[in-house]
């Protein structure tokens, strides 16, 4: 009698403990029988009751939940091929149908890989690869001076005007990803871009051109170079040119001035006397004898020259 006792009691005890359980404040219950939902999901905590051994409790989480996205490949509208690495936050709201057709978090997450990729594909599909880097279309970018140009046909250190931007794009994303993931009682929280990466067969292409836009601006800077040094240059030779203009002209001055003065002075010594005048003609004439008459020269005078007149009036030397 007493062992039946204690074995009603251990009876006892094991169904009064399989027949209560506890809900934590970041779990939600669904309970099964024999495999099938029964009754509402339990979302508040504490001790609840059910039926023992005959129902089993199925624990999901309500705490935010991550997604993270492999790096996948994609084209853009420019075909352009980008790796572009996503993240999501999403919570189990509904756990019901959440039970019903995913049962546990790794089919959760196979089916936000499916949605979310596809989403991402076609908005990604849609928008050029300008869109998707720049993160608004208000953004000023910050300029070097030297680059700042008037021309308007040097697109060299210039933004191309975007319509969207990356923060629309991911908006776009998440509009339609959320609608596609309550029917299984997820709420998709937000979205976003990790890393968008050029794809290994592109990038040889986007250094070409980095390459090519630095080496217009190396040849543009030589070319301004280039051109302030012709000017340096030709100004440089305008103002040596005055300088030795201005320098020849002053010479050119002085000599006059002092001519004029020799002048002036051999007319006061000459012009005393007749005698003196013609002793200074005598003078001229000999000088114009030295510059012109030299060894290899044949001088041909008629005999009223006036080179000649002096030259006559000299004797013959005796015999």
């Amino acid at each position: 009698m007493k062992h039946l006792f204690l074995i009603l009691l251990a009876l006892a005890a094991v169904l009064l403990l399989n027949g209560f359980y506890t809900v934590g404040e970041a779990q939600q219950v669904i309970l099964t029988q024999f495999g099938k939902p029964v009754g509402e999901p339990v979302t508040e905590a504490g001790l609840k009751l059910k039926m023992p051994f005959i129902q089993t409790v199925n624990r999901i989480d309500k705490r935010v939940l991550e997604w993270d996205g492999s790096p996948s490949d994609m084209p853009t509208k420019d075909k352009l091929y980008i790796s572009v690495d996503l993240f999501a936050r999403w919570r189990i709201t509904d756990p019901l149908p959440y039970f019903l057709r995913l049962r546990d978090e790794r089919s959760a997450q196979s089916r936000l890989d499916d949605i979310l990729g596809s989403e991402t594909r076609n908005a990604v599909a849609k928008h050029e690869l300008i869109e998707i880097i720049r993160t608004t279309k208000d953004r000023k970018p910050l300029q070097d001076a030297t680059l700042a140009t008037t021309d308007s046909n040097n697109k060299v250190g210039t933004l191309v005007p975007i319509h969207k931007g990356r923060e629309q794009v991911e908006r776009e994303i998440f509009a339609a990803a959320a609608e596609k993931v309550k029917v299984f009682g997820l709420e998709l929280l937000d979205i976003r871009f990790k890393r968008i990466n050029y794809n290994s067969s592109v990038q040889p292409k986007i250094y070409d051109r980095m390459i090519s836009e630095r080496r217009q601006i190396a040849e543009r800077f030589r070319s301004e170079g280039n051109g302030e040094a012709a000017r340096i240059r030709g100004n440089m030779t305008r103002d040596l040119d005055k300088i030795q203009s201005e320098a020849y002209r002053k010479v050119e001055e002085t000599r006059g001035e002092g001519d004029a003065k020799a002048a002036e002075i051999y007319a006061a010594a000459y012009n005393q006397t007749a005698d003196a005048a013609k002793f200074y003609e005598f003078i001229r004439t000999l000088d114009t004898y030295r510059s012109i008459i030299t060894k290899d020269a044949t001088l041909v005078l008629s005999t009223d020259s006036d080179l000649f007149k002096f030259l006559k009036g000299i004797d013959a030397p005796a015999k």
